[in-house]
């Protein structure tokens, strides 16, 4: 396509302007201002509009912007765009996550630059700051997720620990206590002893390492049996060994006892079907209180529970290792299991899977400690009924299975953690034993005068699991308990859009509760996973890797729908989306063409005004497109319903360049040039088709089309605009015969390129389209090919049969004659080669008679096309001059 700025001829004099070139920094950051001081998103309860309504995923106070933020909030945008434009009262809720481990750490991380720690103020005076600290620094995510565009409601925007929030939090806690589906008890959970507190399996992040694995002899002679473990330090606070039941060579040691090195104690050899006898020497040490398949042994065979370190991951057991780190403990007991000859076998480096907290990297210790849990069970059934049952539907489908494997076999959920920042635990404990859980709307337990807790009543000092109180959110950030008009409008919502990677943590629990709290309705209708961002090859995007990418750095250089239509045209459901820049600054020059062709547009008159003529006063040129425009429109509805990002915007893309810029376009500028009657129609049809266009680019590249759509039209905002709806309007015919026009044009301009002439250098040609629909445009196909009329002295050096009609060039002077002549003499051998190969099979007798008649046919038409290719080919280097 050439310079759409150039004009063919003189415009409208009152034709609306654009500046040369589009710059995003100069559009985008005022025109979102815009839109939201106008209040097109904000969301009305008393809407006579059919609901649709997104939750956003509360990003982390603490959080900034990263890509995997800006391709979910991308996707969530488009969708939420399009139904505005549908006429459905759109909700985008906004909000932040309090994020209790990630924000505490961070606070800490002040006050140890004032040699303080949170001890040093008080439970009290540290919540304060941490608020005070949200104030002032937390969320600084809302700004960069105004640069990226979204549409959310800011008037609804919520805080997981405002005080509406806490309420929600505090009367589903108070409930599922009364249903006795919450309980307290000593269960194994992940423990991190640098954050000292219990971590969800969400915040462990498992990564392979090089440790040891030690093979130890526990008791004498016959009595022995080994053990293996990378874990020697836990040891110290074994209570059994275990062994398959059915394993021949333990069955004379089950019930029996063994001696527990370094140690004067003697432990029993059970027989437990969690053994598998095939790994290893068949026998695995017990420690109940540090791992959780061991507590879990414990329990079916009643076996104390010894706890051999602290909070501090320190060992506490008397002896030559206490107060020993467990790193130094592990080393120190594995010399001294080596002096006493206990040990049988040392392998390192041994590779195996080591989990670390998610915040601070410290390796996680499996302990034994009294938690609150969620009895799971009758919650996560309910939540696989659902899904079961069509109520919710889960996008790609294939992701079903991975959801029914985890709500299936669900265990408890601990939902205590140590900490002070965040919603504390509603239960207070008494003088005499009393336990009492205390709902929003009561009283703290027996209170003295003026409502302080009567003398040796305490509340329980944990917090909840974060994901408890974001479990809440497509619900609780409408005002339940309360029923208000925003939770009857807009729950449930119609689409979660969220990763795959949360799809058993966060998504499950929405589930669960939102079917307890809300009476068996599901929070949402459907459930729309992606996948994961990675680079450009294929490589999860990590700091530590050196390949994270800061999305505003990307926004700065190319503009935020560059960044947006990149991220949503590698967006296939529940598959992860490789990305580098390069592929940003395709999208970059893709805003660019649209700005230039609507410019171009402008200049020559396009226009939206009146009807369009009907279709018999259209140009083919203008039905071709026209009934394009309709295909793709129906195209786009589709794939949007099926959230097929990657493909209605590879669909946009290439309706937009290939067919509206570079054939629509170039085919109308003769049209312009030529004026009158055709031109009025034409500058009409293309405004309808830019206009149209732009609305179905809008969701995915709001700015420039918005800034476009606004100049072209005249409108308001596209915001607002009626989405486009495909009026059926087809046209098999034009469309046929535009692809003649444009298979001349491709194929002349291949031969072109192949004699190394210039794009705009002209040649002389005759072209022979009497009788054929291309005679109608031969004058767009000599404008598209820079081709001459034939005048006096025309000597035809090219002939190219395509299409039914047939182009000679002169090209003398302007090719290479020899390398002409070798090219058409390799294309003669080729089609040579194919003529015998496919007669040798047609002289074949014994071919023929075992071969489908449908093969046999096959083989006749490349015949055929083969002596036609010869025929062609002999009559253009016929054609050649002799010199050369």
């Amino acid at each position: 396509m050439t310079d759409n700025t150039q004009r063919p001829h003189d415009g409208p004099t009152s034709a609306p302007e654009l500046p040369t070139t589009y710059a995003p920094a100069d559009v985008e950051g005022p025109l979102y201002e815009r839109w939201v001081e106008r209040g097109y998103f904000e969301a009305h309860a008393k809407s006579d509009k059919p609901p649709f309504a997104v939750v956003i995923p509360p990003p982390n106070v603490t959080g900034s912007l990263h890509l995997g933020h800006a391709f979910e909030h991308t996707l969530i945008d488009a969708l939420t765009r399009r139904k505005r434009m549908q006429g459905y009262e759109t909700l985008w809720q906004p909000g932040m996550d309090h994020a209790g481990i990630a924000t505490q750490n961070v606070v800490e991380r002040e006050l140890g630059k004032e040699g303080k720690s949170r001890h040093d103020l008080g439970r009290e005076a540290f919540v304060e700051r941490v608020w005070q600290w949200k104030a002032e620094s937390g969320g600084q995510i809302s700004g960069q997720m105004r640069r990226l565009g979204d549409g959310v409601d800011w008037s609804r925007e919520r805080f997981t620990m405002d005080e509406g929030l806490s309420k929600s939090v505090q009367t589903i806690f108070k409930r599922l206590y009364d249903d006795e589906l919450i309980y307290r008890a000593e269960r194994i959970i992940n423990w991190c002893p640098r954050c000292l507190t219990a971590i969800s399996d969400i915040e462990v992040e498992y990564e392979e390492e090089d440790g040891e694995l030690v093979s130890m002899r526990y008791g004498d002679g016959d009595d022995s049996i080994v053990v293996a473990t990378t874990r020697a330090e836990t040891m110290l606070g074994d209570t059994a060994v275990a062994v398959h039941p059915d394993d021949p060579r333990y069955r004379h040691l089950v019930g029996r006892t063994v001696r527990l090195p370094l140690t004067d104690r003697s432990i029993p050899v059970v027989a437990d079907t969690h053994v598998d006898p095939e790994f290893g020497t068949g026998a695995v040490k017990v420690t109940p209180a540090h791992d959780p398949n061991d507590f879990e042994i414990g329990r079916r065979h009643d076996l104390p529970a010894i706890t051999v370190m602290d909070e501090h991951a320190v060992i506490t057991v008397s002896g030559p290792f206490q107060g020993l780190d467990r790193l130094e403990a592990r080393s120190a007991i594995v010399a001294a299991l080596r002096a006493d000859g206990r040990i049988v076998a040392e392998k390192r480096p041994y590779r195996h899977s080591v989990g670390h907290c998610s915040r601070c990297k410290t390796t996680i210790e499996p302990r034994l400690s009294m938690q609150w849990w969620v009895k799971v069970g009758p919650l996560a059934k309910a939540a696989g009924d659902a899904v079961r049952d069509g109520r919710v539907a889960i996008h790609p489908q294939e992701m079903e299975k991975r959801y029914f494997d985890w709500v299936d076999n669900l265990h408890d959920w601990c939902i205590s953690r140590q900490l002070w920042w965040g919603h504390r635990i509603p239960v207070w404990y008494g003088p005499n034993g009393e336990t009492v859980c205390v709902g929003p709307d009561d009283e703290a337990p027996p209170t003295s005068g003026g409502g302080t807790p009567s003398e040796g009543w305490t509340q329980d000092s944990d917090v909840l699991d974060t994901w408890f109180s974001s479990g809440l959110w497509p619900f609780s950030t409408m005002g339940w308990p309360e029923q208000t008009p925003a939770l009857e409008k807009f729950y449930p919502n119609a689409v979660l859009v969220t990763g795959y990677d949360i799809l058993f943590f966060w998504v499950a629990r929405m589930m669960m509760f939102g079917l307890y709290a809300m009476d068996g309705t599901p929070p949402f209708h459907t459930i729309a996973l992606h996948g994961m961002v990675r680079d450009q090859f294929g490589k999860k995007m990590s700091k530590s890797f050196g390949n994270a990418v800061n999305p505003l750095d990307w926004m700065d250089t190319y503009g935020s729908d560059a960044v947006r239509f990149t991220l949503a045209r590698g967006a296939n459901p529940g598959i992860d989306v490789p990305i580098g820049e390069d592929w940003v600054q395709a999208s970059r020059n893709f805003a660019n063409k649209i700005w230039n062709a609507t410019r171009f547009a402008l200049m020559n008159g396009a226009t939206v005004e009146g009807e369009l003529p009907p279709a018999e006063q259209l140009s083919a040129v203008d039905r071709w497109i026209l009934s394009r425009l309709g295909r793709t429109v129906a195209e786009v509805d589709a794939l949007y319903d099926d959230y097929q990002f990657a493909k209605l915007s590879d669909s946009l893309f290439h309706f937009a360049w290939d067919e509206v810029f570079d054939w629509y376009v170039e085919l109308s500028k003769t049209t312009f040039l030529k004026g009158g009657e055709g031109a009025r129609v034409s500058q009409r049809v293309l405004g309808e088709v830019l206009d149209t266009l732009l609305r179905l680019l809008h969701p995915v590249v709001p700015f420039v089309t918005e800034t476009l759509w606004t100049t072209l039209t005249g409108g308001e905002s596209l915001v607002i605009a009626d989405w486009p709806k495909d009026g059926g309007f087809r046209d098999p015919a034009a469309e046929a015969e535009i692809a003649e026009v444009q298979r001349v044009v491709t194929e002349v301009r291949r031969f072109r390129a192949d004699q190394g002439l210039q794009p705009g250098q002209k040649v002389p040609a005759r072209l022979g389209l009497a009788g054929t629909l291309l005679a109608a445009h031969e004058d767009a196909i000599r404008q598209l090919l820079r081709l001459q009329p034939a005048g006096d002295g025309f000597h035809a050096t090219a002939s190219l049969p395509v299409a039914g009609a047939t182009v000679e060039l002169d090209l003398s002077g302007a090719i290479d004659v020899a390398a002409e002549r070798r090219r058409l003499t390799k294309d003669l051998g080729l089609a040579e080669k194919e003529k015998s190969d496919a007669g040798r099979k047609l002289g074949n007798d014994a071919f023929l008679a075992k071969a489908p008649e449908k093969v046999v046919a096959g083989i006749r038409a490349r015949l055929a096309a083969a002596e036609a290719d010869i025929e062609r080919i002999t009559a253009q280097l016929g054609a050649l001059p002799e010199q050369g």
